[in-house]
């Protein structure tokens, strides 16, 4: 079949016909692998060391697996991985929101705003967390009581004594929850201005709203920069939630330190804590690589949301938010 419509000129064949033997497919190039004896021997070497590692960790009599085996699975163990949790989602859910918030603050055209969000980013992201909980846990120190009322030393509605209300779980979840959204503001940040500005000016021709721009053009195309190191952040609280120990946070760690301060099985139980760690980041990082293939660059659910969100007749000026 002739592809060139020209008339007189021959079109190029759709395919290539053998020659039979002498033609031109006994000049075709073979690409063939250099053999690489090197990366061979460098395989083989991690194979026999990670072989060797795993089998003398596993016969090592001091490991007592007896000990983990009972531990794993122990109520107390049980209730510490579920204050983990707790710490873990409540924490990233307020860094998120207090996140998007500064985020916002950080990219308004008031210098108040950028000055305070500034401001905020700079200090907890400057200061260890540690540091952070510790200062939570003895705010009774600072501030005996806590009041509602008229500021500048006027009447006060209501008070509490400040132990009361800060306990461990309380000065964890502040500490957490603060210091993750300084980084998340960040993360926001780049995740909104990585959306070409057309998107608002597109939105914004419609008649929407700043909010609804935001919240239904920017913040759907974002989100394919926002996740990878989102998922990495939640995968890291994970882990930091075993500093509240020093607080007595209840968590995982601390109720295995406080399992092995009375039988002196220390690492038995720090296992134990190490085996749930890596099947709660196992699962997390699962749910991360779904997340990223959904908000992956040119995904479908992100076009649709956005194509949806720009129609005139769902949103304009009298449109809901």
């Amino acid at each position: 079949m002739n592809t060139d419509t020209t008339p007189g000129r021959p079109g190029p064949p759709l395919h290539k016909e053998s020659t039979g033997p002498g033609g031109d497919d006994d000049l075709a190039l073979r690409v063939t692998r250099r053999p690489r004896p090197a990366r061979w021997f460098a395989v083989a070497g991690a194979l026999l060391f990670t072989g060797w590692l795993t089998w003398t960790v596993i016969v090592n009599p001091n490991l007592h697996w007896d000990i983990v085996a009972r531990y794993q699975f122990d109520a107390v163990i049980l209730r510490g991985l579920w204050v983990t949790v707790q710490l873990t989602l409540v924490s990233m859910i307020t860094g998120i929101a207090i996140g998007v918030l500064i985020a916002v603050m950080q990219l308004s055209e008031n210098p108040v705003l950028r000055v305070i969000a500034g401001a905020y980013t700079w200090f907890f992201r400057g200061t260890p967390l540690l540091v952070q909980l510790i200062f939570w846990f003895n705010l009774a120190l600072l501030f005996p009581v806590i009041s509602i009322g008229v500021p500048f030393d006027g009447p006060k509605l209501v008070e509490w004594q400040t132990n009361a209300v800060i306990t461990g779980f309380v000065a964890a979840l502040l500490g957490l929850s603060i210091n993750e959204g300084a980084y998340m503001a960040e993360i926001v940040r780049a995740g909104i201005q990585s959306v070409d500005p057309g998107q608002r000016e597109a939105g914004a021709s419609i008649g929407m709203s700043n909010r609804q721009i935001l919240s239904r053009v920017i913040l759907p195309q974002a989100m394919r920069v926002i996740i990878p190191p989102f998922g990495n952040q939640f995968i890291s609280m994970l882990k930091t939630t075993s500093l509240v120990s020093v607080i007595a946070g209840a968590d995982l760690m601390t109720v295995s330190q406080h399992l092995y301060l009375a039988n002196f099985e220390v690492i038995a139980l720090l296992m134990v804590a190490s085996i749930w760690y890596l099947v709660l980041t196992t699962v997390a990082s699962v749910a991360q690589h779904f997340i990223e293939r959904r908000y992956s660059p040119g995904g479908r659910p992100v076009r649709r949301r956005v194509l949806a969100n720009l129609v005139p007749g769902r949103t304009g000026k009298g449109a809901t938010a």
